[in-house]
């Protein structure tokens, strides 16, 4: 009898040490990400310090292009519409895509005002000139109060339908997440009867 107690405390035992083990992995592992974090804040830290944009970032040999946004003392409604139209026109897409940008709102935060926009995306053709669906990019201008005026506005957009948040000069524009958009739409369009 005493010896199923003891295979019983060993397997215990082992069973105790392969949690712990795997504790301290996770723990190493969430150290490593949280030192990640850490640096991509200070790194985020130091870009915002200085008035100059990013620079460009280097994927499969392509350059992300970027414009001069505006800085904090500069923003205004008027202004921030034409920047969404010269940052979208370093984006590539076939002629046929129409787009316009419409100021949505402002919200007043305690520590900055954000202005949001809509760009509404759509292929119009000569058949549809009224086009079953569209698809929006929505731009947000997270505009300082405390921040000193000669620093940049920061500058975030995101994809209809979507959660990953984009910056400027950070990633690149493919036509094919409209094209998805407007697809998805359509399938709901189409699967629902009224």
């Amino acid at each position: 009898m005493p010896e199923p107690i003891d295979q019983f405390a060993t397997t215990a035992h082992n069973l105790v040490d392969t949690v712990i083990e795997s504790a301290l992995r996770k723990l190493e592992d969430e150290n490593k990400i949280r030192k990640q974090a850490i640096a991509a804040i200070r790194l985020d830290l130091s870009r915002s310090a200085s008035a100059e944009p990013p620079p460009p970032v280097v994927h499969e040999n392509y350059e992300v292009e970027n414009i001069e946004w505006l800085t904090i003392e500069e923003f205004s409604i008027e202004k921030a519409e034409k920047k969404i139209n010269d940052f979208i026109k370093t984006w590539e897409y076939q002629d046929s895509w129409l787009f316009c940008v419409d100021f949505l709102r402002e919200d007043e935060f305690e520590f900055d005002v954000r202005y949001r926009f809509r760009v509404q995306w759509s292929i119009p053709t000569r058949r549809k000139p009224i086009p079953r669906s569209t698809a929006s990019v929505y731009f947000t201008f997270h505009v300082s109060k405390i921040k000193p005026k000669t620093y940049p506005v920061e500058v975030y957009y995101i994809f209809e339908t979507n959660r990953l948040v984009h910056r400027p000069g950070f990633s690149r524009f493919r036509e094919k997440w409209l094209k998805d958009i407007i697809e998805s739409k359509v399938l709901v369009m189409d699967a629902v009867d009224f």
